[in-house]
């Protein structure tokens, strides 16, 4: 895995041995980015479920402000520890352990609020409500922030149930990415 554009392109990412995490392809994800553009630089990027970091990591490569990871796996969060010291962004970035899927206390402080948070939690766990739930209540998101969920095709999200819309739905394959505003 490497980094796709911007500043740090080509830098190689590391990634979790075996088949805990499912790193998101690369075309995926600069389509995401190609359809992101503006709204990368000067962001304050929160990688949610954040594997290997390469959301992140491709947001600072393209102007982020900075980028905190949020992830509960050990394993995970040596690779974005390692990640991190490899292409030298220890200013811009914090990493959290933490149980997503039951709150986002730990993220009541920071500022300031983010406005493009990533979201790629495993498929098919029913893991994306509770999660777009818990960044609500966590008053961490700036008004208007993007979120992009990448999810099963099987898993849809559901327009209008949360304070987030749906502004744009891309298929690849079984992966589906949805774009949404946070609305309040």
């Amino acid at each position: 895995m490497r980094i796709i554009g911007g500043k740090l392109k080509g830098k190689k990412l590391y990634s979790v041995p075996g088949v805990k995490t499912r790193p998101t392809a690369d075309r995926v994800r600069e389509s995401i980015f190609n359809i992101l553009s503006s709204l990368v630089s000067d962001a304050v990027v929160l990688d949610l479920f954040a594997g290997t970091g390469a959301f992140g990591f491709e947001a600072l490569s393209r102007g982020a402000q900075s980028a905190v990871f949020a992830e509960i796996d050990k394993d995970s969060i040596s690779v974005l520890r390692r990640n991190i010291k490899n292409i030298s962004v220890e200013s811009q970035t914090k990493v959290i352990q933490w149980d997503i899927t039951k709150n986002l206390n730990c993220l009541r402080s920071f500022q300031p609020a983010f406005n493009l948070i990533f979201m790629d939690p495993p498929y098919r766990k029913n893991m994306i409500k509770p999660t777009l739930i818990n960044v609500h209540s966590s008053h961490c998101i700036e008004h208007g922030a993007r979120i992009v969920v990448e999810h099963s095709h099987q898993e849809p999200l559901i327009e209008n149930q949360l304070p987030f819309g749906i502004v744009d739905q891309r298929q690849y394959g079984k992966t589906l990415v949805s774009f949404l505003n946070y609305v309040l």
